[in-house]
């Protein structure tokens, strides 16, 4: 599939906090933590950090990247309900490293992800992601375990 990214608007921000995903994906439902419901629909808070993901023309999915360092960008991402769990996480996850190596040359990369979400963590190996740390974090409504993934750059 070819993926292209634009700056996220405004619109493509509400559409994405609709989303709606099955079972224990739930978690991932906008909706399910209102703080960062409200940071996501903040044009202000997303400034040109966040990306919409189309392939065909059609909204796949979101990227947002922040640099916590001069040398590495955290990445948070979305990928749209319908095309989860079909066998495209891997190229999509690709997608956003070669879109995020290209924009901020990062050394390293990171992301958090949920610790039950066993399929998200499967995608992020294969693409070349470790595990660095196992924490707990306050969301959706209580403290919930995950896991710190990191990539070298090369």
């Amino acid at each position: 599939m070819k993926y292209t990214f634009q700056s996220l608007s405004q619109k493509q921000a509400e559409d994405i906090a609709e989303w709606q995903y099955d079972g224990d994906y739930a978690f991932y439902d906008m909706t399910a933590d209102l703080e960062d419901l409200q940071q996501f629909l903040n044009p202000d808070e997303r400034k040109d950090a966040c990306f919409a993901v189309f392939t065909s023309g059609e909204l796949i999915g979101f990227y947002c990247f922040h640099k916590v360092s001069e040398n590495t960008v955290d990445i948070g991402l979305g990928m749209k309900p319908d095309y989860t769990g079909a066998r495209k996480g891997a190229e999509f996850v690709q997608a956003g490293l070669d879109f995020a190596t290209g924009r901020y040359k990062p050394e390293k990369m990171t992301l958090a992800v949920a610790a039950f979400n066993k399929r998200a963590l499967r995608v992020y190996q294969k693409t070349g992601f470790q595990i660095t740390e196992k924490f707990k974090q306050q969301t959706n409504g209580g403290k919930h375990d995950f896991v710190k993934m990191q990539l070298t750059c090369t």
